[in-house]
């Protein structure tokens, strides 16, 4: 635990945390307003068969859309807990200071440890305060939507509960990431791009693939990770590609 304190003072006396959480604040506006919108403007009478018709009345039914705006800001919350994890190592590096950290401890594997331990308690914050903020807004919402809250419903806690363990297990990635990608800038750079820009190109190529080739492909889409944790709170289907006239979710 004093490690992990002390992995946790190195990153709240620096500037970066303050600096991400002005970032996430209108990412996360964004994400809500997004999904209000698709939920607000999506009908099944749009969709251009039957299929696409039955999908986006499956999508819009009360339980699913609670689901989905409870866990508003996921993506971009991922996002910030990736990068912020990722810092938690490479800082060490940017600030010269892993040789100092390293001789104060010099079993490195509880150094990680503790970094693993610092990421994991920083996805719990990020969760925690988009959670919060969605319990005061998505009321107002849903009832905008002509609909309950649903929050008698477990399906939506189970959602919000997996929505945890989805920012937990990106913070461990992020600072896995940051073992392998020491350099300060060069990690936030490829990260956020590959997480950012990738996850549409990989969405694209699956999207041709299952239109052209065989739609047996849509299925491996569990393998590419934001599709797998954004399919952790939407239940058992694949989460809608945005232009297959289902409702996609931020």
């Amino acid at each position: 635990m004093n490690l992990i304190n002390a992995e946790l003072f190195k990153l709240r006396t620096t500037a970066i945390w303050w600096i991400m959480g002005i970032v996430l604040l209108p990412l996360y506006a964004a994400s809500v307003l997004a999904n209000w919108a698709q939920f607000a403007n999506t009908s099944p009478d749009d969709a251009a068969g039957t299929d696409q018709a039955e999908q986006v009345r499956a999508a819009l039914e009360p339980i699913n859309v609670a689901t989905s705006l409870y866990t508003s800001g996921q993506f971009f919350g991922i996002l910030i807990v990736l990068l912020l994890s990722a810092i938690i190592v490479t800082s060490e590096f940017f600030h010269l200071t892993a040789t100092t950290t390293f001789l104060v401890t010099p079993k490195r594997e509880s150094v990680i440890l503790a970094k693993f331990g610092a990421a994991a308690i920083v996805g719990v914050f990020v969760w925690l305060l988009t959670t919060v903020l969605n319990m005061i807004v998505v009321p107002p919402i849903m009832s905008q939507l002509d609909l309950s809250t649903q929050l008698g419903e477990g399906a939506v806690w189970r959602a919000i509960g997996l929505n945890l363990l989805a920012f937990v297990l990106w913070a461990v990635l992020g600072v896995g990431l940051g073992v392998l990608i020491r350099n300060q800038l060069a990690a936030t750079l490829i990260l956020g791009i590959v997480y950012v820009i990738g996850t549409s190109v990989v969405g694209l190529i699956f999207y041709l693939l299952t239109q052209y080739v065989a739609h047996w492909f849509e299925n491996l889409q569990v393998l590419v990770p934001t599709t797998a944790s954004a399919l952790m709170i939407s239940g058992t289907e694949l989460p809608g590609n945005p232009r297959d006239g289902s409702v996609p979710r931020c």
